[in-house]
């Protein structure tokens, strides 16, 4: 297309989830829900683990670290989502586009890195309990916290700016309910081609890495698990490998087919479920997989509403 033709969009138009009037109404209540249970419970639970002196140790430090990301990611998908449930068009300008896509994908990014994280955490606190206070330090944890977020920086920087030199003409309907890569590209009237090759190798990197991570770890795990003779002991082992690997099932898996699909096969519909479980369902099921079920932050819990009773 020539130069002189292309007209720069300077605003888009998110499709949503669908276009049928009578499920509007009826979907804006259940992703409230679902936002307002997301929020609570992450937030709930941040509070919770900053407030309790004895949940203060290298495994819920890391469970905070993963209600913080999924109040934040969650944050920034659902509540433009809530929007075009109740608007005829929800218009989204291109800076807040590219703002939202940027906040995304750091969030998203650093949840992949955080979930390999507690899975190395579980590997040391089960294969090696004597030596798990030095090689899980508190320096030790801040380092990998903090390498989870460098990592998320990075590469939405590097998706971002990739982004940013796309140019869009005419078409601005992005069919999704969120500035996400794949609809973005979808509409592009110029090369792509640096954009797929950064997407592919940053994507394969960001499945692959944390998956061999947590099933190496995982593997480990089980082989020690085995070898224990307490039938109590392993029951409860396996009920906190079961939930985190629950958790990563449908994330990487939602994640693995939105963004490994061949084209040729794909369908934009099923690509909106499957973001639809990692951007919403996984954010407010974390804190009933890793929290609501540990026995610690139960009796935390019951001691807080016990004070708060108390004073009042």
């Amino acid at each position: 297309m020539a130069e002189g033709n292309q007209s720069t969009v300077t605003e888009f138009i998110l499709a949503g989830l669908t276009n049928k009037p009578e499920l509007q109404l009826p979907l804006f209540l259940l992703f409230l829900g679902i936002y307002l249970l997301t929020e609570l419970g992450n937030l709930g639970m941040v509070i919770l683990i900053s407030i309790s002196s004895h949940l203060h140790t290298p495994m819920y430090f890391f469970l905070s670290s993963l209600s913080f990301i999924d109040l934040c990611y969650s944050t920034v998908i659902i509540p433009k989502m809530l929007v075009n449930f109740v608007t005829e068009m929800n218009i989204i300008s291109y800076p807040e586009c590219m703002t939202q896509l940027y906040c995304f994908l750091v969030f998203v990014i650093s949840e992949c890195y955080m979930l390999s994280a507690m899975a190395y955490d579980r590997y040391v606190a089960i294969c090696n309990p004597l030596r798990y206070n030095i090689t899980m330090s508190y320096q030790v944890c801040l380092w990998m916290i903090g390498g989870v977020y460098c990592i998320g920086l990075i590469e939405a920087t590097l998706h971002t700016v990739c982004m940013l030199r796309v140019l869009f003409c005419k078409a601005n309907v992005v069919n999704h309910f969120f500035c996400d890569l794949l609809p973005l590209l979808q509409l592009a009237c110029s090369s792509t081609f640096v954009n797929e090759v950064v997407l592919l190798c940053l994507s394969s990197f960001n499945f692959c890495v944390p998956m061999l991570t947590i099933l190496s770890s995982y593997s480990f795990i089980i082989a020690r698990i085995i070898r224990i003779k307490s039938t109590e002991s392993r029951f409860k082992a396996f009920s906190t490998c079961s939930s985190h690997f629950t958790s990563v099932a449908v994330f990487f898996g939602s994640f693995g087919f939105m963004y490994f699909q061949p084209s040729s096969v794909s369908s934009e519909d099923q690509g909106k479920v499957s973001s639809v479980f990692y951007t919403t369902v996984v954010p407010m099921l974390n804190p009933l997989i890793y929290s609501l079920r540990n026995r610690d932050v139960k009796v935390a819990l019951n001691k807080l509403l016990r004070k708060k009773t108390f004073h009042m």
